[in-house]
């Protein structure tokens, strides 16, 4: 397997994110920052499937879990950044705002755009997995053994 580059490790974090945030938070933070720089469409928004596999246990053989519906798309801002969306989903809009994203990930933008879009959305990830694993643990059962005496 080889090695990411700095620069890919950090493009494929802001893709992660971006393709499990709530649309509807994505779409409030995207707006509230006002970037819509013009760009022309290299594969427009198009919805296809993939099929998912999973593994027993996480360690058995993979098998087929059956078909995802997901929205992909890949644009070119006047600059000649490119940037390529993948979403759950078939969600055209998420999917174009995404790409837009990565495609202004990779410019001299890319701080504002981070504080702006970016680093609210992984909050919102981190509290509601934090959320998740509370519930969790709040059903979470604690058994104990009582030491008998002639075994002491």
């Amino acid at each position: 397997m080889t090695e990411l580059s700095p620069d890919q490790t950090d493009r494929k974090a802001w893709m992660s994110l971006l393709a499990k945030a709530p649309a509807a938070e994505l779409f409030r933070l995207w707006e509230a920052h006002g970037a819509a720089p013009a760009f022309r469409w290299l594969r427009a928004p198009e919805v296809g499937a993939v099929m998912v596999r999973g593994r027993a246990g996480a360690v058995g053989a993979p098998f087929n879990l059956g078909e995802m519906s997901v929205t992909r798309c890949s644009l070119r801002l006047e600059d000649g950044a490119v940037g390529h969306a993948y979403v759950q989903g078939r969600d055209k809009e998420k999917a174009r705002i995404a790409a837009l994203v990565d495609a202004l990930m990779q410019t001299g933008g890319a701080a504002a755009l981070r504080a702006a879009v970016l680093d609210p959305l992984e909050a919102g990830l981190a509290d509601r997995a934090r959320a998740r694993a509370a519930r969790a643990a709040a059903t979470r059962v604690e058994f104990f053994t009582m030491v008998r005496g002639e075994n002491a």
